[in-house]
């Protein structure tokens, strides 16, 4: 796909860079990428993807824009309390770059709509909330053989990693899935909720700009990615850790049909 002397002067910096270069942005511009969720993750992801010249951005959030969210949620302001955060993120990204083309789904992804949203995409990010959701993605991103990169935080740490289980590594072993990470949820009283515990707020800035890195990373086809690998941020002592992980055969994506989360 070919760039406007517009489009190539706008991704300039990108283009001069040895491993993007112009086939690398032209990547980008005919990528399609699937966020869940459009709060204090999505919120840098779609910003930086948006900036970054990806052509297509799915949007999907069934949530309204609150006045507590914008301590965090920066892709919103003040006067979009109340409205839905598709539509507030949309507008957002128009302002940032008219080149992308953003579709929105104004909605919760569940296991009966997940197969044929996912489908419609290359890679997908995961900024939600919750265990429930993250692994109904997890799970259909990997009966659609699709990229996931999932992150989440909670008061002053965020974590994230990059998923493609239907794929093997240099020795032959299948890459893990996130349910060899998390083998199971934790009881729904066991983690407070942001509500309850809070969150610093420039803490999803970080995180959420490491997942859009890792994201571009994928579609132009540089660098190491995180599969793999647990990226640990604790923002209190400023230190970043990296945890190995690997396929475990006790992982019940086995059969033909995801499980319940």
């Amino acid at each position: 796909m070919s760039l406007s002397s517009e489009e190539t002067e706008r991704y300039a910096r990108h283009i001069v860079l040895a491993d993007v270069g112009g086939p690398g942005q032209a990547r980008l511009k005919d990528a399609r990428v699937l966020v869940v969720g459009a709060g204090g993750l999505g919120a840098p992801v779609l910003q930086y993807l948006a900036a970054a010249g990806v052509g297509t951005i799915g949007i999907v959030d069934d949530d309204t824009v609150a006045l507590a969210n914008l301590q965090r949620q920066v892709i919103h302001d003040s006067a979009a309390v109340g409205e839905a955060k598709t539509k507030s993120a949309a507008r957002a990204l128009g302002r940032i770059n008219p080149h992308v083309a953003v579709e929105t789904h104004p909605f919760r992804l569940t296991g009966e709509n997940a197969t044929g949203l996912i489908g419609r995409y290359d890679v997908v990010a995961d900024g939600s909330d919750n265990f429930s959701t993250r692994y109904t993605v997890s799970d259909h991103c990997f009966f659609a053989e699709k990229p996931l990169v999932t992150a989440a935080v909670g008061q002053f740490d965020g974590s994230i990693t990059t998923l493609k289980p239907w794929l093997r590594d240099a020795d032959n072993a299948l890459n893990p899935t996130y349910r060899c990470l998390f083998p199971q949820a934790p009881p729904d009283d066991l983690l407070p909720t942001c509500a309850q515990a809070g969150i610093l707020g420039a803490l999803t800035g970080v995180v959420g700009s490491i997942q859009a890195l890792e994201i571009i990373k994928e579609i132009v086809g540089f660098g190491t990615d995180l599969v793999g690998r647990l990226l640990l941020y604790d923002a209190r002592a400023a230190r970043f850790e990296t945890i190995r992980y690997a396929w475990n055969q006790g992982n019940p994506l086995t059969g033909s049909k995801p499980p319940p989360a």
